[in-house]
């Protein structure tokens, strides 16, 4: 219960003054000492002694939660309980502006014989004065909520003209109530969007590309360099393709804003995305190292598990490279220019005939232009689709809002066509073969399998593990007398089998051993 003005207290009449702005804004303005000073006249109307004055910069009073001036007040009239009779305001709503955390905090410092005073509006003990204090707090919440409600209705509508409402992504910058390209990120963000669509980077590639170029992730006053996590948000935006979307609403509308790319682009990068999760590395690869290439790709003869290498000193201080079984199997170390001595040897064995060769390089571009020819055709074939979908979705957007078609069932098909019409495109971007050249695809196949020996010895790491693992994809054997017995691929066997008809019947049906394959009677190549 509120004490009335005419309960005699310790050491007269004094009461502390509680004075609050909303934003940051408020603070810079004189709003505060304007509060200050009416609280202090009416305080010495009223005959108090201000003995304490608290101040709450840039908080709303939509909530309790986040005002550590108004905690520290509440707790200095607990401990001075008695000694402080009256809390004043500008106005009921610098407590709160929700009626029931206003009531709740009355009746905290009625519990410590402190009265809230507002300076200018009427509050007292009487019955009548009690219910204008509480209406007044009512009128606060009712203010806050409309206040609430016309902001919500302000970002709805914003929304549906395709207008954002808050910081735009990476590449734009917010002026005069519309996003518009920035001048410093929109090309560099453009070149990022084109280099992820070719599906040559990783999320952490990428991300450390747009680091090295410059880009940087904003949040607040703080910045953030591309991190992988970063990298997937910003390319799953289809805000860069000229669309908003909204978690709130539920829905998707054209904006207002320059798309940065095409939706072509968009879902071809989002099926990147897609299919990058699915396939996602999470071990790491330890096996490759520049000074053992063959490591694990050359196996124990005796138990099969994969050689390991390493460097081993002489007494005389020099070092040696050496490969051995990793198991241990046979306690026998094989210098490692003896194992590539042998590759090597076995490479220029296996390099195909060059007419076989050439009926090769005749096969893959017949093969080539067909292909293009059947591309064209699918991607005139996704345009079709993809007009037709359009006008469905069109039709079925008039049947909503004629009512045919309730909400439900409008998205419900909406997704659906959205669905189709993003693999109709996926589809229609797809420029695999139209990146390639065919003449620098040929000249570079001509290099490779001219001499296979001479490949390896001037390929890198990366090159070496490639060529090998498509010529044996399970390894080669090392039987500990100098040799290395290779399984072959069928695909090579073909390469090397391949004739003016074709593949020659019987070829590359399978693995050979290197005594039945390179056998003058059994090798073609």
């Amino acid at each position: 219960m509120i004490l009335g003005r005419n309960v005699i207290h310790e050491a007269g009449k004094k009461a502390i003054i509680y004075l609050r702005v909303s934003t940051e804004e408020q603070v810079d303005n004189f709003s505060l000492d304007t509060q200050e000073d009416i609280c202090r006249k009416e305080a010495e109307r009223r005959g108090y002694e201000v003995v304490e004055i608290f101040r709450e910069e840039g908080r709303s009073a939509k909530t309790i939660v986040g005002r550590p001036i108004l905690i520290q007040m509440l707790e200095y009239c607990r401990k001075n309980k008695r000694k402080v009779q009256a809390v004043f305001v500008y106005r009921i709503d610098r407590i709160s502006r929700q009626t029931a955390d206003y009531l709740g905090i009355r009746k905290k410092l009625a519990e410590s014989d402190v009265a809230v005073v507002s300076a200018t509006e009427p509050t007292g003990d009487s019955p009548t004065e009690k219910l204008v204090e509480t209406i007044l707090a009512g009128f606060a919440q009712l203010d806050n909520d409309i206040r609430s409600e016309r902001a919500r209705n302000g970002l709805r509508a914003r929304f549906n003209k395709g207008l954002i409402s808050g910081k735009p992504p990476l590449g734009y910058i917010f002026q005069s109530g519309y996003a518009v390209k920035d001048p410093k990120t929109w090309d560099l963000m453009k070149k990022a969007w084109e280099l992820m669509a070719t599906g040559s980077k990783s999320l952490s590639e990428i991300g450390k590309v747009m680091t090295d170029w410059g880009l940087r992730e904003t949040h607040g006053k703080k910045i953030h360099i591309i991190r992988p996590q970063t990298a997937n948000a910003i390319f799953r935006l289809k805000f860069y393709a000229g669309y908003l979307n909204s978690k709130t609403y539920k829905e998707e509308v054209r904006g207002q804003h320059v798309p940065m790319i095409t939706e072509e682009q968009f879902y071809k990068v989002q099926a990147i995305l897609d299919g990058r999760k699915q396939n996602q590395v999470t071990k790491r690869d330890h096996r490759f190292n520049i000074d053992f290439p063959l490591r694990r790709i050359v196996k124990c003869g005796n138990c099969g598990a994969g050689f390991t290498g390493a460097w081993t000193t002489s007494g005389h201080g020099k070092k040696f490279p050496y490969y051995w079984c990793s198991k241990r199997c046979i306690y026998k170390s094989i210098p490692i220019a003896d194992v590539e001595y042998a590759l090597i040897n076995l490479l220029k064995e296996l390099t195909p005939k060059k007419e076989n060769l050439e009926y090769f390089l005749d096969t893959i571009q017949r093969t080539y232009h067909e292909r293009l020819s059947r591309l064209n055709k699918i991607r005139n074939e996704a345009d079709a689709e993809i007009e037709s979908l359009k006008a469905l979705r069109k039709t079925i957007v008039e049947k909503n809002l004629a009512g045919v078609y309730s909400d439900e069932i409008f998205k419900e098909q909406n997704a659906a066509i959205e669905d189709r019409i993003a693999r109709a495109l996926v589809v229609k971007e797809d420029n695999t073969l139209k990146d390639y050249n065919i003449d620098t695809l040929f000249n570079f196949i001509k290099t490779i399998l001219a001499d296979l020996g001479e490949t390896y010895k001037r390929a890198s790491l990366g090159q070496i593990k490639v060529i090998l693992g498509a010529i044996f994809p399970d390894g080669l054997t090392w039987d500990y007398t100098g040799t290395l017995h290779p399984k072959i691929s069928p695909l090579y066997q073909a390469i090397c089998h391949i004739g003016p008809k074709g593949i020659r019947s019987g070829a590359g049906d399978g693995m050979r051993a290197r005594d039945l394959f390179l056998g003058k009677e059994a090798f073609y190549c």
